[in-house]
């Protein structure tokens, strides 16, 4: 299931916003502890493959939208699944955008504060609809 995989992911995401090297072993003791099928390793690890690679483009796109304060003061939690959403949004054709952004609401929801699924799908929202 899709919705496992981009949990697993978040893990990673958010890991790496604390350590910069992610080691194949790490992911797949993620991979393990979640229970992914192959078809959702295949998947997360597309992901966050596309993730890494895009990474700066996709922190710009955030930091252009987030102008009330600077982009080092996200929540690091919120910017992991706002580049899970995006890279989705940006380089999954086959993810509809609305499923990209209530996915990441759903993870803000679970692993983030109180006020973070209203500023995801805000900042989110902003990607889509323009």
């Amino acid at each position: 299931m899709r919705k496992n995989a981009r949990e697993a992911v978040f893990k990673i995401v958010f890991a790496t916003m604390f350590h910069t090297d992610c080691t194949a072993g790490f992911r797949g003791e993620v991979y393990r502890k979640e229970k992914l099928t192959d078809e959702d390793k295949t998947f997360a690890e597309k992901l966050f493959s596309e993730i890494q690679f895009h990474r700066e483009e996709l922190s710009a796109l955030i930091a252009e939208r987030v102008t009330h304060f600077a982009e080092y003061r996200i929540y690091p939690a919120d910017k992991s699944v706002m580049l899970i959403a995006l890279t989705e949004i940006k380089y999954f054709d086959d993810v509809p955008n609305i499923v990209s952004v209530n996915e990441a609401v759903a993870l803000a929801r679970k692993y983030s504060t109180e006020n973070s699924a209203d500023f995801v799908n805000g900042v989110l929202g902003g990607f889509i609809n323009a």
